[in-house]
């Protein structure tokens, strides 16, 4: 559903943001595969990663590969001028690539979830989103924003002799935008409402719930800020830094900053982060939780 050259970092972060989502019951799923309650699935039959996949591959793929022969020269930030200009082998390794991103994604942050590093799963949402806004906003030439505003290649060669202004309204009244507005309805919605749902699941297992620190609506909404939010703040503040310093003084600059920002123990963004009540602790720091949670599931199983 979007340009080409950012899908995959998009797969990936929403990857990322699913497994994170679902962390809690991962855990749970880990507790009973260990040994703690009976092995009915194997790992492999993992639901919410099979979810992951059908999300990847049933609505991204064939929404991104619909704007790819709808708009081939948008759907490639006007590499390709038409459909002659694109090449068979990419668009097979685009289908292909979105749902393998997203599972790399998935496995990623679930690795890190398991093991007691949640914070470091979530920032493996934020490196995907960061990259996904970086490419759209600056590109590899600084003129993201232009390629991503631009419907056609005509629009896109007039782009220095006309208005910003004029080139945003001609974006949102063609047709690639009403295809985005719809597809976007439908996809980003499913992505949005699996992720919040499983995010409220999460909070309802036992003993869960009292990590979070706020009322679950404003939870879900600092969880929408840090996952969104703040990788397209970023990845504008390192445009501008490229633009006014130049890539060899604003990407080091931008580095340390977003080191402040991300990996000081007492950053905002990690308390922020401690607020939403996502795991935080290895699956296996509390022990007495884990045979009541295993009971509980295979009770409801067996009703």
């Amino acid at each position: 559903m979007i340009e080409i050259q950012a899908a995959l970092f998009w797969a990936y972060g929403a990857g990322a943001t699913f497994a994170l989502s679902a962390g809690r019951q991962l855990q749970l799923w880990e507790r009973i595969n260990a040994g703690e309650g009976p092995r009915t699935r194997s790992r492999a039959a993992n639901p919410y990663l099979t979810l992951t996949i059908l999300f990847a591959a049933v609505l991204m793929v064939p929404t991104g590969l619909f704007l790819l022969w709808q708009n081939p020269s948008w759907a490639t930030m006007h590499v390709a001028a038409g459909h002659r200009g694109v090449w068979a082998g990419f668009v097979l390794f685009y289908a292909g690539g979105i749902p393998v991103a997203a599972v790399l994604g998935f496995l990623a942050a679930q690795a890190l979830v398991l093991v007691g590093a949640g914070y470091w799963a979530y920032l493996q949402c934020v490196g995907g989103y960061f990259l996904l806004f970086g490419t759209l906003v600056h590109g590899w030439d600084g003129r993201g924003y232009e390629r991503f505003l631009s419907p056609g290649a005509d629009d896109y060669a007039r782009w220095a002799h006309d208005s910003v202004v004029n080139h945003v309204l001609g974006f949102l009244t063609s047709g690639t935008f009403l295809a985005l507005f719809l597809f976007g309805a439908v996809v980003i919605g499913a992505m949005l409402l699996t992720e919040i749902g499983w995010l409220v699941e999460g909070w309802t297992l036992p003993g869960a719930d009292r990590d979070r620190k706020v009322p679950r609506v404003v939870a879900v909404g600092i969880a929408a800020a840090g996952v969104y939010g703040l990788p397209f703040a970023g990845a504008v503040l390192a445009s501008v830094l490229v633009r006014l310093l130049g890539g060899w003084l604003g990407l080091p600059l931008f580095a340390v900053l977003a080191g402040a920002v991300l990996l000081w123990r007492r950053s905002p963004v990690r308390r922020l982060y401690g607020l939403v009540g996502v795991p935080d602790r290895h699956w296996r720091v509390e022990p007495d939780a884990g045979p009541a949670v295993v009971a509980q599931v295979t009770s409801s199983r067996s009703a």
